[in-house]
């Protein structure tokens, strides 16, 4: 069973764009299949392929999702933030205003998928 502290650990090593492939096959190597990361507050969930489950405490203030997606908007705010022009919280923050619910990552399939809040996919990208 995967822990918090391993998850943390691999996040403090590869937790940014340009190791994101890394990242996602180390959670692989641990075991985690996906995770989904919740804009609310920042939470994730993690599941593993034998049924493991774990949840990660909020890391931010509580951001209310919109009730309605805006893909456009959803779109300009990953821009911004794959320019590095936005902070993650300002990233987290936009996507949340554009009704982002949240992210999946597949470390299998090695994708980020992107939900609004009822659960329509408003974008699928594959990590090189």
């Amino acid at each position: 069973m995967f822990t918090l502290k391993q998850i943390d650990e691999i996040h403090d090593t590869f937790g940014k764009a340009d190791t994101l492939s890394k990242y996602l096959q180390a959670l692989n190597a641990l075991g985690i299949d996906t995770y989904d990361s919740y804009l609310t507050d920042g939470h994730s969930e993690y599941f593993g392929g034998s049924g493991e489950q774990l949840s990660s405490p909020p890391v931010h203030e509580i951001f209310m999702v919109a009730e309605k997606s805006n893909r456009e908007r959803f779109l300009e705010h990953l821009e911004l933030h794959k320019q590095h022009k936005t902070s993650y919280l300002e990233m987290s923050k936009g996507l949340a205003s554009s009704g982002i619910e949240k992210w999946t990552f597949d470390t299998e399939k090695m994708t980020i998928t992107y939900y609004d809040r009822v659960g329509n996919t408003l974008l699928r990208e594959v990590i090189k």
